[in-house]
């Protein structure tokens, strides 16, 4: 099964959380914080939003960073997924 966004609507995957600390520390699986960068698996086509045309500016295959308790979480074939407004997007990561 595959998402498909609508309208200006991001579909993004968390990339792997730290397991480790600098200082050498193992952390928890509840003491990991969500991913902030993620990467871009889907994107909507953009459009006519709220009376102003929303032009998309990230692609499939970005890393993005976003803020901290942006969108809504599915699970899609036991993968977790995060779908985001484009505005939640604070940057690009090259």
């Amino acid at each position: 099964m595959t998402i498909k966004p609508l309208f200006d609507k991001v579909v993004v995957e968390g990339l792997k959380a730290e397991e480790k600390t600098k200082s050498g520390l193992y952390l928890t699986a509840a003491a990991q914080e969500k991913p902030s960068t993620c990467v871009v698996v889907a994107v909507g086509p953009g459009g006519i939003i709220d009376g102003k045309e929303v032009k998309m500016q990230v692609k499939v295959g970005d890393k993005v960073l976003l803020t901290k308790y942006s969108g809504t979480e599915v699970k899609v074939d036991d993968k977790e997924y995060t779908i985001i407004r484009q505005s939640d997007i604070l940057a690009v990561v090259e």
